[in-house]
């Protein structure tokens, strides 16, 4: 097995400003990494550079993923870079039936987990070195989808196709998914608002494992397919046993 080094080493998560991509910030920074957390919220990821410690090896940067232009400026502009993750994902208004269901709020959904990862290989493979990798999230939806989950699940299966396609076109680079489950991180305040903590108890019971994700599940699983030389074009399922039931 090929151990890829974390220490000293330079990693841009793009949704690191809260819940499974800050678990990850932290949990890379506490391994001696060099880490720039980006998102669209400059107010966010300030918050999230004081949870973290405001350290030397951490950095932010506000960047749009739907916005050709800022991805491009941003690689021009980064420096060094081994690895990129990106947890970033705008489903806000998508969870909805069909006869309710805006085209907008699925295009942000589109924009956000398929345009932008396809744009963020485009521009950042080029300046990641041979041993570099990238990793996607894509979700159980894609096997287990619900109503008003349409779009949702749709655009995850999309990505793992897209995980599966970049893996051999930018080979040596090794690129990658986690396909998390049902996770307590402050998106479910979109998808279920005040019903949040009664819906993940009520999955809760439901799963194999007993328990919904928690962030740290799925940064421990990102920061293995970080290091693991021998790994690529992988979907990595984290949830439960969810696909079980």
């Amino acid at each position: 097995m090929t151990v890829t080094r974390i220490e000293g080493a330079d990693i841009i998560v793009i949704g690191g400003s809260s819940g499974m991509g800050l678990a990850l910030a932290r949990r890379l920074l506490a391994e001696g990494a060099r880490v720039t957390i980006a998102g669209r919220s400059a107010e966010r990821l300030e918050t999230a550079r004081q949870e973290l410690g405001d350290l030397a090896d951490l950095r932010a940067a506000v960047l749009d993923l739907t916005r050709e232009e800022e991805i491009a400026a941003f690689f021009r502009d980064c420096g060094p870079v081994d690895h990129i993750v990106s947890t970033a994902a705008d489903i806000e208004g998508a969870y909805q039936l069909l006869p309710d269901l805006q085209l907008a709020a699925a295009q942000r959904v589109v924009e956000s987990k398929f345009y932008g990862p396809l744009l963020l290989a485009k521009y950042g493979a080029p300046r990641l070195p041979l041993s570099g990798s990238i990793t996607y999230t894509s979700g159980v939806a894609a096997y287990r989808p619900a109503a008003r989950g349409s779009v949702v699940a749709a655009v995850n299966a999309a990505l793992e196709g897209l995980v599966r396609a970049l893996a051999v076109e930018l080979a040596p680079l090794r690129i990658n998914a986690v396909s998390p489950g049902w996770v307590d991180t402050p998106i479910w305040n979109f998808v279920a608002g005040d019903a949040k903590q009664a819906t993940l108890e009520a999955m809760a019971k439901r799963l194999p494992a007993g328990r919904v994700g928690r962030a740290e599940d799925i940064a421990d699983a990102i920061r293995f397919l970080i290091g693991n030389g021998f790994t690529t074009g992988t979907i990595l399922h984290v949830e439960g046993g969810h696909r079980l039931v």
